[in-house]
C-alpha cells in the first residue's frame, strides 16, 4: 500500500462525510454518528501512522496531510458567493473539525494522532485566520454534553467576558444536578435543552446583532433564574427556563 497517497486521498474524506455537523450535536446522537464516522475512516488514520512510522521527515509528511484537508476546505468555501452562505458555510466547517475531524484524529491514538492534531489547526488557522479552533478529544466533549448547565448559558457569559467556571455557570450547573434532575421529567427537560441549545447558538452567531440577542436573552431569563435560585425560587425558576427553551426554538429554529 502506497501510506502517503492513502493518506492524502483520504484526508478531505474526513471533512466530506461530516456534511451538517450540528444535525448529530446531540446529546442522543452525537457517540454513534462518531463512532460510525471513526470506522469509515480507520483506513486512513492506519495509513498515516505507517506512513509517519516509517519516513524521514515526519514533520512534512504531517504538514502535508494537513494541507490535502484544509484544501478540500478552501474548494468549499469558493462555492459560496453570498457573505451569509460563507459564513454559515465557515460555521459548519469549524463544527466538523472540532466535533468530529480532531477527535477522531485523537480517538486513532498512534504515534501521529497528537502531531497530526496540531498540524492540522496551525494549517486550519493559517488558512481561515478568524477560526480559533482547538483540539478535544471523544471523552472529552462527550463529557462536555453531561457538565456544561447549557450552551446558550455559556455564549451568553463568554459575551460579557466571563470565564467557563464563573458564578453564574457555576451556579446553574448546580441547579441542574441538584434540582432538574431530581424532578420526575428532569431528565427529559435536560436532554430536551441539549438537542435544542446548539442549534440556537449556531442560528444566533450568524445575526449581526448576536451581542444584543445575547443580552436580551441574560435580562429576561438568565439573570431572572440566578436570582430565583439563590432565593430558594427553584420552581419558579423551572418554569422561567422552560419558557426560554421554548422561546428561543421557536424564534431561532423555524425561521
Amino acid at each position: 500500500m502506497n501510506y502517503y497517497l492513502t493518506g492524502i486521498e483520504g484526508m478531505p474524506k474526513l471533512l466530506e462525510c461530516c456534511e451538517d455537523p450540528m444535525q448529530y450535536f446531540k446529546r442522543t446522537l452525537y457517540p454513534d454518528r462518531f463512532h460510525k464516522l471513526y470506522q469509515q475512516n480507520v483506513q486512513t488514520f492506519d495509513a498515516i501512522e505507517n506512513g509517519y512510522n516509517t519516513v524521514i521527515d515526519k514533520e512534512q509528511f504531517l504538514k502535508n496531510m494537513a494541507g490535502a484537508l484544509v484544501e478540500y476546505a478552501t474548494g468549499k468555501m469558493e462555492e459560496c458567493r453570498r457573505r451569509s452562505a460563507k459564513e454559515h458555510r465557515m460555521m459548519d466547517l469549524n463544527m466538523a473539525m472540532v466535533a468530529f475531524v480532531l477527535p477522531m484524529v485523537l480517538e486513532y491514538k498512534g504515534n501521529s494522532s497528537a502531531p497530526l492534531a496540531d498540524k492540522l489547526i496551525a494549517a486550519w488557522k493559517e488558512a481561515f485566520p478568524k477560526s480559533d479552533i482547538q483540539a478535544a478529544s471523544f471523552a472529552e466533549i462527550e463529557q462536555g454534553f453531561h457538565k456544561k448547565f447549557c450552551y446558550i448559558t455559556t455564549a451568553v457569559c463568554q459575551t460579557f467576558g466571563k470565564p467557563d467556571d464563573c458564578y453564574e455557570l457555576t451556579l446553574l450547573r448546580n441547579y441542574r444536578d441538584t434540582y432538574l434532575a431530581s424532578l420526575p421529567d428532569g431528565k427529559a427537560m435536560i436532554e430536551e435543552y441539549y438537542d435544542v441549545a446548539p442549534s440556537v447558538v449556531k442560528h444566533i452567531a450568524q445575526r449581526e446583532n448576536a451581542d444584543e440577542i445575547y443580552r436580551l436573552i441574560w435580562e429576561n431569563y438568565l439573570s431572572p433564574c440566578i436570582h430565583m435560585i439563590e432565593a430558594g425560587q427553584n420552581e419558579a425558576c423551572r418554569q422561567r427556563y422552560e419558557e426560554m427553551v421554548h422561546t428561543l426554538r421557536g424564534e431561532y429554529l423555524y425561521h
